[in-house]
């Protein structure tokens, strides 16, 4: 499953500059919002979903290489953040929906940790 087919079946938002997210073919996902847990536990190309939105998240997510960032719960970031994460080419969405929520979905359509 593609990152557009992921966007739209969750309505997610792009927050960072639009590109070809068909080309995106994440391989897993994984869900922290704690800095060190993520940089221990995901893996390259994987979906990162959390409720943090400070210019860090774009720091650890171009350190991993990350597919994106999935910001939940109406956590919204700051404009350096968007620029920073569209400099280092890291792909931002948001929806309101709870993390928990976005996880069993993304689970429900195969968007599983490959290991």
């Amino acid at each position: 499953m593609n990152l557009q087919e992921i966007i739209n079946r969750l309505n997610l938002t792009v927050l960072t500059d639009p590109r070809d997210f068909t080309s995106i073919q994440p391989d897993g996902g994984y869900t922290s919002d704690l800095l060190s847990c993520v940089m221990a536990g995901a893996k390259n190309n994987y979906l990162w979903i959390t409720l943090q939105a400070h210019l860090n998240i774009v720091a650890v997510a171009a350190l991993l290489d990350v597919a994106a960032i999935i910001i939940t719960e109406n956590a919204q970031p700051d404009s350096a953040t968007i620029s920073k994460a569209n400099e280092q080419g890291i792909v931002l969405l948001s929806t309101p929906k709870p993390t928990y929520e976005i996880d069993g979905k993304l689970w429900e359509m195969g968007i599983h940790i490959q290991k």
